[in-house]
């Protein structure tokens, strides 16, 4: 869809008027979007819920960072440090069990509501008693609803407390609170919506903390506020000219959905959006040779992989899981599938962080791949369905393992479905495989190690629900070994024990590491100060302008 070129009198509409246009305008040659106005071409299928309590998906988590403040965020210029949003300063207790924040003054919601401890302190409690796919970020400091309003509280208005239950090294703490999940609401404003529930199985509480009305609403002090999101198609942000920090250059972000590649490079090639976000290689090669765009890129800490869920008796066996890693062609695939956009990596902590391995043992080998599976019992293969999110790369890359699976005798059936659609079958466990991406909660190696190794509980009716839990896979030796890193203070000594486990998961776990992410986005030349982050969270829209 294109668009005509707007009048002077375009910038003086509303939030909501604009966006009719911008979705609504006939072709055109002259197409432009609004001075005023950022428009994002953008695969966001995966956004379920925009309460920062229980968002859990890459698409919200951008949001979320550009509409919500944190206590302290990761540093941009020396992402192994992390520095102060809403804390002005922070102290550790010398047993190294009590985190002391100094809240900067003068500080303001969208709303006009003051922000205090009591909205810090009451941010960490609903998302504790949530108990929704992100709260293991905080509740595994010791964090259970009965204690969370001791162990999180407001010593003052402007000073916030959080004890944890061991002395963790400090960084993994305040890495940890830069996670989307310790955003902090506007207790006022989320008070006014709060649903009654009766208490049940499913509701330990007598009220939803607001998350009904969180899951489209809005209660941050970001740069920018959310004004509406509708599912599969908009995301619209407004600046927030209450905010305490550099105030955002443009008035407004339109994130509109799109999934398709060379969709979004026509509609950019047209002036039709200001950034295309989902290019495939080609597309990439199109825009860097046009002169009116350009193309920015940065290494993200995003893995691409394959899991086998182990309710599945041919795939819960050890032989066929390495089976698998031999029936991948990681050749072809990064030769063509994700040329420019990423680099074959076959273990689950990226290239840039703490303990990071840097081996690739796996190669495309039917032969070996034939010789395993005769071993697990099952020389002449089995049938398998794969969920896939219908999108680029992984469309690609299933339909790659589609034909070098038959190789050795494993047909495998493609299930297509949209980002809401596949999440929501892999967190029920009812897949057989998987292909999706994982970026890391937090800049600390923890953050993976914990999600592919730990699994506390392996029922179905179990609270934490990491990776390892959702592929129903139990590994207690090597998560005894990730916990037994939290409390070690040396950074070598800790780099060391992250790299043993990579070691060990590479031959025995039911994930095939594919590859990690480089974010590609291709941009209109009048844009200024647009920069890719290193994180899926660190994609800041706030100092963006338009020459």
């Amino acid at each position: 869809m294109m668009m005509t070129k707007l009048s002077r009198n375009f910038r003086l509409l509303s939030a909501g008027a604009a966006l009719s246009l911008l979705m609504m305008a006939a072709p055109s040659a002259f197409a432009e979007t609004p001075k005023d106005t950022l428009v994002e071409g953008f695969a966001i299928d995966d956004i379920i819920t925009m309460d920062p309590g229980e968002a859990f998906e890459l698409s919200t988590a951008e949001i979320t960072t550009n509409s919500y403040s944190l206590l302290v965020r990761l540093d941009m210029d020396d992402t192994s440090k992390v520095k102060g949003d809403l804390a002005e300063s922070w102290s550790v207790s010398d047993d190294g069990l009590t985190y002391t924040f100094k809240l900067k003054s003068g500080l303001k919601f969208a709303s006009g509501n003051p922000i205090t401890a009591e909205d810090v302190a009451y941010s960490f409690e609903r998302a504790v008693k949530l108990d929704k796919s992100p709260a293991f970020i905080l509740t595994q400091f010791g964090l259970t609803g009965d204690n969370v309003a001791e162990k999180a509280k407001a010593a003052d208005a402007g000073t916030f407390v959080f004890t944890v239950d061991k002395a963790y090294a400090p960084s993994f703490v305040l890495n940890c609170l830069t996670a989307t999940v310790a955003s902090v609401v506007d207790k006022k404003l989320v008070l006014e919506h709060v649903k009654a529930v009766t208490p049940d199985a499913d509701h330990k509480y007598d009220n939803d903390f607001g998350n009904e009305w969180l899951k489209t609403g809005y209660a941050g002090s970001g740069p920018y506020k959310m004004r509406e999101w509708r599912a599969n198609e908009v995301v619209v942000l407004e600046r927030n000219d209450n905010y305490y920090g550099d105030k955002a250059k443009l008035n407004r972000v339109i994130y509109r959905y799109m999934k398709e590649s060379a969709a979004q490079r026509l509609a950019l090639e047209a002036g039709d959006i200001d950034i295309a976000r989902n290019l495939e290689p080609g597309d990439i090669d199109a825009v860097s040779k046009n002169a009116d765009l350009a193309t920015t890129s940065a290494p993200k800490g995003t893995i691409y992989y394959v899991s086998l869920n182990n309710k599945n008796e041919n795939l819960k066996k050890p032989e066929v899981q390495e089976a698998f890693k031999y029936l991948v062609d990681y050749d072809a695939i990064g030769a063509t599938l994700i040329k420019g956009i990423g680099e074959i990596h076959q273990t689950f902590l990226p290239k840039g962080q703490l303990g990071a391995l840097d081996e690739n043992p796996y190669k495309l080998d039917v032969a070996k791949a034939k010789e395993l599976l005769a071993k697990a019992g099952v020389p002449d293969g089995f049938s398998i369905t794969m969920d896939v999110r219908n999108n680029q790369p992984v469309t690609g890359i299933a339909e790659s393992m589609q034909q070098t699976l038959a190789q050795a005798g494993v047909k495998m059936e493609i299930i297509p479905g949209d980002g809401k659609q596949t999440l929501t079958k892999y967190r029920a466990r009812t897949h057989d495989m998987y292909i999706g991406q994982w970026g890391s909660d937090y800049f600390d190696p923890n953050s993976n190690a914990d999600t592919f190794t730990g699994n506390p509980d392996n029922s179905d009716a179990g609270t934490v629900k990491t990776l390892a839990w959702r592929n129903t896979w139990e590994a207690p030796e090597l998560d005894k070994q990730a916990k037994a890193a939290l409390l070690e203070r040396d950074a070598a000594k800790r780099a060391a024990i992250y790299q043993d486990i990579q070691k060990k998961y590479l031959a025995n776990s039911p994930f095939v590491f594919i590859f990690q992410q480089t974010e590609v986005a291709g941009y209109r030349k009048n844009l200024k100060d647009f920069k890719l982050g290193p994180s899926f969270d660190t994609n800041f829209v706030g100092p963006i302008a338009k020459e």
